[in-house]
């Protein structure tokens, strides 16, 4: 073969058809990872409500959220329809899980899929100065002349969005005020199943409470499920947000190029990356959200032009570093700090 042929990158549809043969699910696999997940955390989860001492529980309790994150993954690439399509059975598994981790199906499946077809897209520069942009689904993003433009009301909600403890208490403000009474309010027609999933999670807690009291809800439920949310929305933010991602106008957008550029690999050992389901290459997932979780690193291995990507890494100067990543500057190309906004 001439090395010459393949010497210049595939990009848009080319790039796209060399990973549509990874987007074929392996249905015996997609119930495998689904029946152990599924049954390590029922395992963990009893284990926080029986274990004889308290430290036994918290053990057990954190454990089994760091497991409901991977549940989520599941629920994630099942709305994607990249495994268990067509299953009755794994509807009603994946809407079980979704409702247990304060997600409303419908809700989620709206927003997540204007994300990717959205993701790093911001108004246009001479636009309306937007709390939220366009990419619905997404924390939002303005630029440096959209942030010296804005009101002292949209810069302060700017920044509490994407703020670290904003992240942190993603149980409250993503899960439940966001996607579960967020939803509900903007469009009760259409999203009360939003409203349905909250009542159940509440009445859920109080039956935890009830049967044990506050221990047995709190370790149960309530500490893995605050785990969880936390650390998802981490995730999700930081490989959005970081240092050396790229945003771009409707006119300059196009999904190939957002793909890769907008998108980071999140790298993690082993037991992270099996705890997070192989999200973190993302990129791979939204070159082709139908690729299933467990053939992501089969196809970034497989294709050279996903095999450089921007790295991002749960280290503290990484983390660091995505939450200084606050505002887009065009003319710089990168995204910079609000203390560079005010100095420019």
């Amino acid at each position: 073969m001439n090395p010459e042929i393949n010497s210049t990158p595939r990009r848009g549809k080319p790039l796209l058809e060399a990973a549509k043969p990874f987007a074929v699910e392996i249905r015996g696999k997609s119930w495998r990872h689904v029946g152990t997940t599924l049954g390590l955390m029922a395992v963990l989860l009893t284990g926080a409500a029986l274990a004889p001492l308290w430290p036994l529980r918290l053990a057990f309790s954190l454990l089994g959220g760091l497991v409901m994150v991977r549940a989520f993954i599941l629920f994630h690439d099942f709305m994607h329809g990249s495994i268990l399509k067509g299953s009755r059975l794994g509807r009603i598994l994946m809407y079980g899980v979704g409702t247990l981790l304060l997600t409303p199906p419908r809700a989620w499946r709206e927003s997540h899929n204007h994300h990717h077809a959205n993701v790093g897209k911001i108004s246009p520069e001479g636009g309306h100065v937007p709390v939220v942009t366009t990419d619905i689904g997404a924390y939002p993003m303005m630029s440096v002349s959209m942030w010296q433009r804005a009101t002292r009301y949209e810069r302060f909600v700017y920044r509490v969005s994407r703020h670290p403890v904003t992240i942190f208490c993603a149980y409250l403000t993503v899960f439940m005020g966001n996607l579960c009474l967020g939803s509900t309010f903007a469009n009760p027609k259409k999203h009360w199943p939003g409203a349905l999933v909250f009542l159940t999670h509440v009445s859920l807690l109080g039956a935890l409470w009830y049967a044990g009291g506050f221990p047995m809800m709190f370790f149960t439920y309530f500490f893995p499920l605050w785990i969880a949310s936390a650390s998802g929305a981490y995730l999700f933010y930081a490989q959005h947000s970081f240092p050396g991602a790229r945003v771009y106008t409707p006119e300059d957008w196009n999904f190939f190029e957002a793909a890769l550029g907008t998108a980071s690999y999140f790298k993690f050992g082993r037991v992270l990356d099996w705890v997070t389901g192989s999200i973190g290459y993302h990129h791979v997932h939204h070159l082709n959200s139908g690729i299933p979780f467990y053939r992501l690193r089969e196809a970034m291995d497989a294709i050279p032009e996903l095999q450089h990507p921007v790295v991002t890494r749960l280290r503290l100067r990484d983390i660091l570093g995505c939450f200084r990543a606050n505002l887009w500057d065009p003319e710089k190309g990168c995204l910079v700090r609000y203390e560079d906004a005010r100095a420019s």
